[in-house]
């Protein structure tokens, strides 16, 4: 670049070309004594404006850190100009929501404020969940599984008219003891004996008048596609009656699948990839009839060859019947 020269420029042509363009300086100083030399001085320096220095490659870590912390304390104003409350606990965190077309779990940072407990989004600028405290009747902590079999904790909360709120939290222990204390500060009675629906006895409450279990257990379920949703493996617990078999969706407490014993056709297991990162899992397809057609549902979990044997038994002797 070749040297320029304006005798009519200001100071503020000299900030805006430093800003824009930058300077540096390089310096290179010995103090000497006597002739000796005692102290040697390197001097490196960039002066520029922020957008110059990253354009070059410069201060992008403290750029990002200083971009965060503002993102986090933005956040954190936003939500007490919004509630007008202080923030008491702050951690990131989950809620298991069932509105709109599908449930799923939709993250951002829990906030346990003075007087309410929410679910903040920072990106959307949106609150997901929000609940006054005097609205928490009881607390649990239920103890659930991943499909990976990691154990995951859920923070249940009971709510006025039997509804239950689920919450996953970086600290489920902490923040349920920061909501029985700023609870008890308010004078606010959490009911003890309050307990999560066992969700095997909910499941057995589709049973009808006489109908026999042959056996039940804990089963993941591939979920066909829904809307946006993928394929998705799901907890839950498997059913076989006299009468039907049918798998109860633990998180939705609802029958999802439903299937009339005769209507039954064939029960495989083998070892096959399930996901990316979940590899060689034993998984049985059930093969069953809907008005004429065939379809295949499948499960992954424990003891599935004692499953395809008691299909296996039920869909020969239904084969004989039907010879006779």
């Amino acid at each position: 670049m070749e040297p320029t020269r304006n005798t009519h420029a200001t100071l503020v042509d000299l900030l805006d070309r430093v800003l824009d363009k930058g300077l540096v300086i390089q310096a290179d100083l010995i103090v000497s004594v006597a002739g000796v030399p005692l102290i040697g001085v390197n001097l490196r320096a960039a002066l520029a404006g922020m957008e110059t220095m990253l354009k070059y490659g410069m201060m992008q870590a403290w750029d990002e850190r200083t971009r965060a912390l503002e993102a986090t304390s933005r956040s954190e104003k936003e939500i007490s100009q919004v509630h007008g409350e202080e923030i008491i606990l702050k951690m990131l965190g989950a809620y298991h929501s069932d509105e709109g077309i599908y449930t799923a779990w939709r993250y951002g940072h829990i906030c346990l404020t003075r007087g309410k407990l929410l679910l903040y989004h920072g990106g959307f600028g949106k609150v997901l969940f929000n609940t006054p405290l005097e609205n928490i009747k009881g607390l649990a902590i239920r103890t659930g599984e991943k499909f990976t079999g990691e154990e995951r904790e859920e923070l249940c909360l009971f709510l006025g008219g039997d509804r239950i709120a689920r919450l996953s939290a970086l600290n489920v222990g902490r923040l349920k003891e920061a909501i029985e204390k700023r609870m008890k500060e308010l004078g606010l009675v959490l009911e003890t004996d309050r307990a999560f629906p066992i969700a095997e006895n909910m499941a057995e409450s589709f049973l009808t008048m006489g109908e026999r279990i042959f056996c039940r257990g804990k089963m993941w379920h591939l979920m066909k596609a829904e809307g946006v949703v993928e394929n998705t493996w799901a907890s839950g617990q498997l059913y076989l009656t006299d009468r039907r078999m049918y798998w109860w969706h633990d998180f939705d407490r609802k029958m999802v699948i439903e299937i009339p014993v005769e209507n039954l056709v064939a029960s495989t297991v083998e070892t096959r990839d399930i996901s990316g990162f979940l590899k060689k899992k034993k998984v049985m397809d059930v093969l069953y009839g809907v008005n004429g057609t065939k379809k295949i549902t499948s499960f992954s979990g424990d003891a599935l060859e004692e499953w395809n044997e008691i299909l296996d038994t039920i869909v020969s002797r239904q084969k004989a019947v039907a010879s006779v």
